[in-house]
């Protein structure tokens, strides 16, 4: 990692030795106070608690944090320090992919330290000892902070550009086609909501802009177009006026006239809002899955960090779902690796042709695909999973070998349950799949 491994150096050896051992023995007789200090005093603060709530999280810190602070007093500074290191290495990763600001790690450390410090100071040594422990402690401590920043600043970074290439391969797309979608997609909310007006029984609940197939695309794919558009706040606040002041208003209108008038005018005024985020859109070099035309999986952690981020800051359920292929690596055996490609080709397309155009489907690797779901609980993700398995079981695939070939899929679903780290829940999803497979294949298993 390129960080600097100078220790001060204590003469004699013996002195560093005794400091060493004064500072381990008071984290061995304490270690328990200084998690539960740690935990008392960021479970009160008002940005660190929520990277506390979740209970799973406080399960595993507490026994991380109380291993971290084990190794680290024992950490020999003039020994190997490649395990150590590749430790803090990992942390600063999670920290980086939970998006856990660096200056409350660092607050954290300075908390642990000065905590570490004061019962140094109760062990009434001379001035040189107490001095050199306290020398030492800090410099532990700052060397495995500067380790774990470094991680946290280079994983940062990745995501950064992950999450500018997904931008720009977001636009990569049929841009035409996108745009005529979408406009196909507002009429069709549109005139449901019309003839509803104009029925005989008309409703009392129309249906709503938001919760369409219109809204879920400007909640969860145009982000990603249109990063910092302007006009992007504008049309999610006209999404917003129809919802809240046009809707509730229509059943009780007296003259129907006005209120039909009232609704045209706000579906020309998203019209001409899409028109300008895509005008402004430019089509650049696209990098999906050559294979499979699914989404390339480095895109996944700025996707689902964003899907998590919507669903805890609104409340919104949350799924994902691992497809893999049964039984491929027999496909490929018999028929070679280029008919395992054309039946990849294939479940790829079965797959995307039937999600929503507000979810993602990822190539994660092999034969296995990840699903992200926005606002589909586990219940529904589990439902749509099996409709799709289902359709796996009536679809052939034809090759070019002038035969047929039918594969099943085995699918794990998870539900997003405030964790904030997504590979909890990617794994949580990947358990689950294993799950079906142990289980006789060809099912969906919901995580527990």
């Amino acid at each position: 990692m390129g960080v600097n491994r100078s220790f001060s150096r204590f003469e004699p050896v013996e002195t560093r030795h005794h400091c060493r051992d004064l500072i381990v023995k008071i984290v061995d007789d304490n270690v328990d106070q200084f998690v539960g200090l740690f935990y008392n005093t960021f479970l009160s603060h008002q940005e660190a608690s929520g990277f506390l709530t979740h209970s799973a999280v406080q399960k595993r810190l507490s026994h991380s944090l109380r291993r971290w602070l084990l190794d680290l007093v024992r950490t020999d500074p003039s020994g190997d320090l490649d395990a150590f290191d590749a430790r803090q290495v990992q942390i600063g990763q999670i920290h980086a992919r939970i998006k856990l600001p660096s200056h409350l790690v660092l607050e954290g450390a300075t908390l642990l330290k000065s905590a570490i410090g004061r019962k140094v100071g109760e062990l009434g040594l001379s001035g040189a000892i107490t001095a050199e422990t306290l020398i030492l402690l800090d410099e532990l401590v700052d060397y495995a902070m500067r380790l774990v920043t470094e991680a946290y600043v280079s994983d940062t970074k990745r995501g950064a550009e992950a999450d500018e290439a997904l931008r720009l391969f977001s636009l990569g797309q049929d841009i035409n086609l996108e745009r005529e979608t979408q406009r196909a997609a507002l009429m069709e909310w549109s005139h449901e909501v019309l003839f509803g007006l104009l029925s005989k029984a008309p409703s009392d609940n129309p249906p709503s802009l938001s919760g369409s197939a219109f809204g879920l695309w400007v909640r969860h794919r145009a982000p990603i177009l249109f990063q910092n558009a302007s006009s992007l706040s504008d049309l999610a606040e006209v999404l917003r006026q129809v919802d809240e002041v046009v809707l509730p208003g229509l059943p009780g209108r007296s003259n129907q006239l006005d209120a039909v008038a009232e609704l045209q005018r706000r579906v020309e005024e998203i019209k001409y809002l899409i028109g300008t985020l895509f005008q402004d859109a430019a089509a650049v070099e696209a990098a999906r899955d050559p294979l499979t035309r699914a989404l390339n999986r480095r895109f996944l952690p700025s996707v689902l960090s964003r899907e998590m981020a919507i669903a805890k800051a609104e409340g919104l359920p949350l799924s994902v779902a691992m497809l893999d292929v049964d039984h491929f690596k027999r496909i490929n055996d018999e028929y070679g690796h280029q008919i395992g490609d054309v039946v990849l080709g294939h479940v790829a397309d079965l797959v995307m042709n039937n999600v929503r155009s507000s979810d993602f489907v990822f190539r994660y690797g092999g034969e296995e695909f990840l699903l992200v779901l926005g606002e589909r609980s586990a219940a529904q993700a589990a439902a749509i999973c099996d409709r799709l398995r289902r359709q796996f079981l009536d679809h052939t695939i034809p090759l070019n070998i002038g035969r047929t070939l039918s594969v099943t899929v085995s699918i794990g679903v998870a539900a997003y349950a405030g964790h904030p780290d997504f590979e909890y829940l990617i794994k949580a999803a990947d358990d689950a799949l294993y799950r079906a497979k142990k289980e006789g294949r060809d099912r969906v298993v919901l995580a527990a």
